[in-house]
């Protein structure tokens, strides 16, 4: 557990690395430029404790976006979306489970989201293209829902949709049974390394779909596979892997993506440290 004195030291270490801590305007330019940010899935463990102070962690690492997580949904839209802005945050997406996903839309509008995002299907789904079909008819419905409430509805890759089916895969299934105006993508790009796909073919072939993307670095030479848990898990911070994030993060911001959140699910050491070694990997790039 990490308590407020913790993340004042991490705050510390931040300033001294010369992660400068910045307004979410001067951070990264105008709004041409990608914003970065944390899905909080990353700091799931600490956002339960305290997440008043995760948040203002994340902001003195010198990310101004967070995407939210459903482990902070006990509070009311009004009481999170305040949180974030006190401490200097702003949320442009945030993830909804799929179960009820229809009734969370009213939420997400609470807390003045762009985009209202599904991170994954239900298990039981996986193994059948019907499943798949399934989850397009509901996408299809809660993006109508989420148009009408002036956002965008996305949904978030993981490795198991591109398994080969019956002469398809999940993902295809999704593809072909939503409609493209109203069902868009979070795509993973470390996912969709680890299902063997290409991270940069799969921007450019769903160029009219990517709204946003997802950060982590994957150790070279790790198996690909369709398969969750354990087997996947090849996690490792931004430029310490063999993701080419100038090329991959320079074609999204081409495509109008502009906004991206670094997730990595499990790190090593501290979490907290591991996003401070990721972020200050960020600033040495040069997008666009």
């Amino acid at each position: 557990m990490m308590d407020r004195r913790a993340f004042v030291r991490l705050s510390a270490l931040a300033a001294a690395a010369g992660c400068v801590v910045r307004t979410p305007m001067q951070a990264w330019g105008a709004s041409s430029d990608m914003h970065y940010g944390v899905q909080l899935f990353m700091v799931r463990r600490q956002a339960v404790v305290d997440l008043a102070a995760v948040l203002q962690g994340i902001r003195q690492v010198g990310f101004t976006e967070v995407e939210l997580y459903p482990v902070v949904y006990s509070h009311t839209a009004a009481e999170l979306k305040k949180m974030v802005e006190d401490a200097g945050l702003t949320t442009p997406a945030a993830h909804f489970n799929y179960a009820g996903l229809e009734d969370k839309v009213e939420y997400g509008h609470g807390l003045g989201l762009k985009y209202f995002v599904c991170p994954m299907l239900p298990e039981a789904q996986w193994g059948t293209l019907a499943g798949f079909r399934q989850a397009a008819e509901l996408f299809n419905r809660v993006g109508a829902k989420c148009k009408a409430a002036g956002m965008e509805f996305c949904f978030h890759n993981h490795c198991y949709e591109f398994r080969p089916m019956e002469g398809s895969t999940g993902f295809a299934e999704l593809m072909q049974h939503t409609d493209a105006k109203l069902v868009k993508l979070e795509f993973d790009m470390y996912w969709l390394a680890q299902a063997g796909q290409d991270p940069l073919a799969m921007l450019k072939k769903y160029a009219n779909r990517v709204r946003l993307i997802h950060m982590k670095d994957r150790v070279a030479g790790a198996p690909t596979g369709y398969d969750m848990g354990k087997v996947a898990e090849h996690f490792t911070e931004l430029g310490k892997g063999s993701l080419n994030w100038t090329v991959l993060l320079a074609q999204a911001k081409a495509q109008g993506v502009r906004h991206a959140f670094l997730d990595q699910d499990e790190t090593a050491g501290p979490v907290m440290e591991s996003m401070r070694e990721s972020f200050a990997y960020l600033k040495t790039l040069q997008i666009g």
